[in-house]
């Protein structure tokens, strides 16, 4: 199996090109762009209704997966995220977990199982949420984030990142949520909370923030006044 990222870091695109029959690859739920169509798509919860469910309810992700077969060599998949940003791919080797963002999941090979971890009450006032996609074993994993994706390796020093824009990180890590400053910076300054890590690892965190974007457009929205 071969992969290549495209159009990155504004509108990533990942091409995959298949060598042999029977090579797999799981894709979110309306993530493919185009396909050849002697490739076999079937849809279905993986790991069963139970473990579907799960990672719905408590890893964001989606309840239905598509899971993608060659037919013949040569083949091609391209699939890309909902929203415009960059993509990582990652190969994964067994030695590692990587925590995920919730949403930032768009494809695996079926080597590499996926499950919600439990990330403490502290995730509720991360942005990151009570629970994080847990991705372990072996072969490609493809993750996104809006806007570009930016990784740093955390040593001993720690490291401290604006909880909106966590996409994930590798499993020797671990964070605790502080304040950026005094009471006046959380109020009044425009920066809430961050994320210490600290341990050794990687973390990758996006450029932009959709939280961010929000509050920018909010000002110009539509408003419908009545009538009365």
């Amino acid at each position: 199996m071969r992969y290549e990222l495209l159009d990155t870091p504004d509108f990533g695109m990942v091409r995959i090109g298949f060598d042999q029959p029977g090579e797999q690859m799981l894709v979110e739920s309306a993530a493919m762009v185009a396909r050849h169509s002697a490739i076999d798509m079937k849809t279905q919860m993986q790991g069963g209704l139970m473990a579907a469910a799960k990672r719905k309810l408590l890893g964001g992700e989606s309840l239905f997966q598509n899971t993608f077969t060659a037919t013949q060599p040569g083949q091609e998949l391209w699939i890309a995220p909902g929203p415009e940003g960059d993509l990582v791919a990652l190969e994964m080797n067994g030695s590692y977990e990587v925590m995920l963002n919730s949403g930032a999941y768009l494809a695996s090979a079926p080597t590499v199982t996926l499950d919600s971890k439990w990330g403490g009450a502290k995730g509720f006032f991360s942005g990151t949420g009570f629970f994080l996609l847990k991705c372990t074993g072996h072969g490609p994993l493809f993750f996104n984030a809006y806007g570009g994706i930016h990784a740093v390796d955390v040593g001993p020093a720690g490291y401290i990142c604006d909880n909106n824009h966590i996409v994930g990180f590798t499993s020797g890590l671990d964070y605790t949520v502080t304040k950026v400053g005094g009471l006046k910076s959380l109020f009044l300054g425009g920066e809430g909370l961050v994320c210490r890590f600290h341990g050794q690892g990687r973390l990758w965190m996006s450029t932009r923030s959709g939280n961010a974007l929000a509050t920018f457009l909010h000002p110009f929205r539509r408003v419908q006044r009545s009538s009365n």
